[in-house]
C-alpha cells in the first residue's frame, strides 16, 4: 500500500518536466509532450490576442487537430473576433472551441453588461475564469502562451506548473523574448492582430483595454489605474466572500488568512485567525483562546448543529474575540447563529445571489427571534 502525498508526487513530476525539458527547443519540446499519452488530453488556451499567432501557428504544425480553446468574454474587440475567425482557417486549426459564458450566470450577475465597471475581479470571473475551468474539465493539461518578459507575477513562473486544480500547465514561451516572438513572426510571414499597429500591445476585453503599453510594460494598458495586472486565469484567486452582519452584507475585511485548527496545534503562538471545523472539541483551543482575533467555523452542507453548538461552548469557555460561521449557512439561521455566539456569517457569492440582503437584513434583530426570551415572557 503506497502512502504517497499525491500533491507532492505531481510537484516532483513538475520539477522533473522542467529540468528534462530545460534545454529543449520550444518546437521540440511540444512535439513529445503532445504524441506522448502519458501526458493525458493536452489543450491550447489562447486569447487571439497581440502575440497569440506564434504559439499557434507551432500548434497547427505539430497536430492541427488539438483542442484550441478561445475564451469570448462578450466583451471582445470586433477585431479580435474576426482575427481568430481567420487565423484559424489560415493556420488549418481543426478543433477551436468556442467558449461562452454561463448565460444563466451572466442574467443573474451581470444582465445590463456593466460589472466591468464596478468590480473588474468579478466580471473576470464570470466571463474568464469560470468558463475556463468549465472547459477544461477532462483535459489532463494545458497550454498557455505567457512570457516571462511580461512582468508582474509571471517573471518566476517555469516551463512546467501546476494550475489550482493541479493539473499540468505547460508555458512553451516562457523563456521567450520580445525579440523571439518579433523574429518568428517575420520568419513565418505571420499575420498580426489588427489592433497591434493601432499601439495595442496586449489585448484583452474592449472597456478594459487601452493602447498605452510600452516597452517596458506591455500590459500597462489592461485595466489602466486600477492595480489590477492579471485576469485570474492565470493564477488562482477564489471568489470574495459575501460577509453578513446585522448592518448588512460587506466585503471580508480580514486579508491575513486562517490557519487550520482541524486537530489539536502543537505550536506554541496559533496564528491570529484560525478555522475550526463542527467536530472540533472547544476544549481543546482553552490553551490559545484569549491569543486568537478570530475564530471561524467551517458548517457543512446539511448543518446538524453541531457549529452553533461550538460556538456557545467557545463563548462559555472565554472567549471574546470574532466569531465567524461560514458555509450553506441560510438566512433563516442567522437568528440561530446571533445566539449561538457568532458575530457574522461567511457565505459564497452564488448563495448571496440566491438570497440578497434585503432576505437577511429582515432577520438582523436577531433577539426579536429569539424564542427563548419569548418563552421566559410567556404566561
Amino acid at each position: 500500500m503506497s502512502f504517497e502525498n499525491p500533491s507532492l508526487a505531481r510537484s516532483v513530476h513538475v520539477a522533473a518536466l522542467n529540468k528534462r525539458f530545460r534545454n529543449t527547443g520550444t518546437a521540440e519540446m511540444l512535439r513529445e509532450i503532445i504524441s506522448d499519452p502519458s501526458f493525458g488530453t493536452l489543450a491550447l488556451v489562447s486569447s487571439f490576442g497581440a502575440d497569440s499567432v506564434v504559439l499557434l501557428d507551432m500548434i497547427a504544425k505539430i497536430n492541427c487537430a488539438l483542442p484550441v480553446i478561445f475564451i469570448d468574454t462578450e466583451l471582445l474587440f470586433p477585431q479580435t473576433l474576426a482575427y481568430q475567425r481567420q487565423l484559424a482557417t489560415d493556420l488549418g486549426l481543426q478543433d477551436v472551441r468556442r467558449i461562452l459564458p454561463s448565460r444563466t450566470a451572466v442574467l443573474e450577475r451581470d444582465f445590463e453588461n456593466l460589472m466591468h465597471r464596478s468590480d473588474t475581479n468579478a466580471c473576470c470571473a464570470l466571463r474568464k475564469t469560470e468558463p475556463l475551468a468549465r472547459a477544461l474539465a477532462g483535459f489532463g493539461g494545458w497550454i498557455s502562451g505567457r512570457k516571462r518578459y511580461q512582468g508582474g507575477k509571471r517573471v518566476s513562473m517555469e516551463l512546467f506548473e501546476l494550475d489550482a486544480e493541479q493539473r499540468l500547465k505547460i508555458n512553451p514561451l516562457a523563456h521567450w523574448s520580445r525579440n523571439d516572438l518579433a523574429a518568428y513572426i517575420a520568419k513565418h510571414n505571420l499575420p498580426r492582430h489588427p489592433l497591434v499597429a493601432k499601439g495595442y500591445t496586449s489585448i484583452g476585453c474592449a472597456p478594459c483595454t487601452t493602447p498605452s503599453g510600452t516597452i517596458e510594460d506591455e500590459r500597462a494598458g489592461r485595466w489602466q489605474g486600477q492595480g489590477k495586472t492579471e485576469c485570474g486565469i492565470h493564477f488562482a484567486t477564489p471568489p470574495r466572500a459575501v460577509i453578513v452582519t446585522d448592518e448588512g452584507f460587506a466585503e471580508d475585511d480580514w486579508a491575513d488568512g486562517f490557519q487550520d485548527f482541524g486537530t489539536l496545534p502543537t505550536q506554541e503562538s496559533p496564528a491570529p485567525a484560525v478555522d475550526l471545523n463542527s467536530n472540533f472539541a472547544a476544549k481543546d483551543l482553552l490553551p490559545w483562546i484569549a491569543k486568537i482575533n478570530l475564530i471561524r467555523i467551517g458548517f457543512p452542507v446539511f448543518s446538524d448543529g453541531r457549529g452553533f453548538s461550538l460556538g456557545c461552548q467557545l463563548r462559555l469557555l472565554g472567549y471574546v474575540g470574532r466569531l465567524r460561521a461560514k458555509g450553506h449557512i441560510l438566512a433563516d439561521q442567522y437568528a440561530m447563529a446571533r445566539r449561538s455566539g457568532f458575530d457574522e456569517v461567511e457565505i459564497d457569492q452564488a448563495l448571496a445571489h440566491r438570497q440578497p440582503a434585503p432576505i437577511w437584513q429582515a432577520r438582523a434583530n436577531w433577539q426579536a427571534h429569539n424564542y427563548q426570551s419569548r418563552l421566559r415572557q410567556s404566561p
